[in-house]
């Protein structure tokens, strides 16, 4: 059960301590799309993710990666300014070991901030990466993601139950 515990919960991408992060070594920051940055249904990045992203980039390598496909990230690679990795097939480490060999890191240098406890939890919790859980923005998921949320109400449940991971109890 320890691979599905983030190492950080926090209600979104604009709640969690940067700071802290970049004092603690984090170099990278790889940020899930859908329902983490954006709604799923938005098809490009909104004023408050760019001006985000813009303070972000002093600091960090950011990266957007997600399972969708190449032409749902291309409007966020260029308004952003950020290299993407799509396609992804989290949580599989094959696209995660990619960057790190691609910009050079080391584990403990990167932090995956996503919406999903089975894809962008465990996936980053099997490279030994930060972990940061965030809540999603929007209801509306595709099917697949609704898949994923029916395996993931068991596991949050007894992860609830031994007060490992409390919806809405946020931490750092």
């Amino acid at each position: 059960m320890d691979l599905f515990i983030p190492d950080i919960y926090a209600q979104s991408v604009y709640t969690i301590d940067y700071k802290k992060l970049k004092k603690n070594g984090i170099k990278c920051l790889i940020f899930d799309l859908d329902n983490t940055l954006v709604p799923y249904k938005i098809t490009e990045p909104t004023q408050k993710v760019k001006d985000l992203f813009a303070v972000l980039s002093n600091d960090f390598k950011l990266i957007v990666m997600s399972n969708s496909p190449k032409s749902r990230l291309q409007p966020f690679k260029e308004k952003l300014n950020v290299d993407t990795a799509y396609s992804s097939r989290k949580p599989l480490k094959i696209k995660y070991q990619k960057i790190i060999e691609l910009y050079r890191f080391k584990v403990d240098e990167v932090a995956c901030i996503g919406d999903q406890i089975l894809t962008d939890i465990f996936g980053a919790n099997r490279m030994g990466f930060t972990s940061i859980l965030v809540n999603k923005l929007a209801p509306f998921e595709p099917f697949f993601t609704r898949f994923n949320r029916m395996i993931e109400k068991p596991i949050l449940k007894k992860l609830a139950k031994q007060k490992l991971l409390v919806k809405g109890e946020y931490y750092d």
